[in-house]
């Protein structure tokens, strides 16, 4: 049987320090459980998850938004140069059974949203707010959790349930 499929969302450029560490968290402990990380491929939170689930010797598949496969992270297994760009964000979906979102940035919100929408579990570790003519509210796209560990058992809990 094949290995359940785990999605890594975040911002790559601009990846805030304590970011990077949650997502090696969260790659490192979704390998130990079996799971695949699929991600974008490039830098900030993929990269991290990629290098934590590496760490655990897991397997890692990234689609990359060009043509160019050395553009990916080096802790990538697989390398899957899509060339459609952030449209791959709905391929990454499409693959997995549930996702992690670590922080955020509009394209990390953008592939929430699409994961609400298309049924795929979203469990989101520190989401950024939502503002509204200055309001602020959490974002409603997901499990929010704290740790890595709590977001990865809930993650890994709904993809075998769903």
């Amino acid at each position: 049987m094949a290995a359940v499929q785990i999605g890594v969302v975040g911002p790559g450029e601009g990846a805030s320090a304590e970011d990077v560490v949650t997502a090696r968290r969260v790659g490192l402990l979704l390998a130990r459980a079996g799971a695949t990380v699929v991600c974008g491929g490039l830098g900030g939170v993929m990269a991290a998850a990629c290098a934590g689930a590496r760490e655990a010797g897991g397997l890692t598949v990234g689609l990359l938004p060009g043509d160019d496969p050395a553009a990916g992270n080096e802790h990538l297994t697989v390398v899957v140069p899509t060339g459609i760009g952030e449209m791959r964000n709905v391929l990454i979906l499409r693959s997995v059974r549930a996702v992690v979102g670590v922080g955020g940035s509009f394209g990390t919100l953008s592939e929430l949203a699409h994961a609400h929408r298309m049924g795929r579990p979203a469990a989101l570790i520190r989401p950024p707010e939502v503002r509204f003519a200055g309001d602020a509210a959490p974002t409603p796209l997901g499990y929010v959790a704290a740790v890595p560990d709590a977001a990865v058992a809930w993650a890994l809990a709904a993809a075998v349930a769903g």
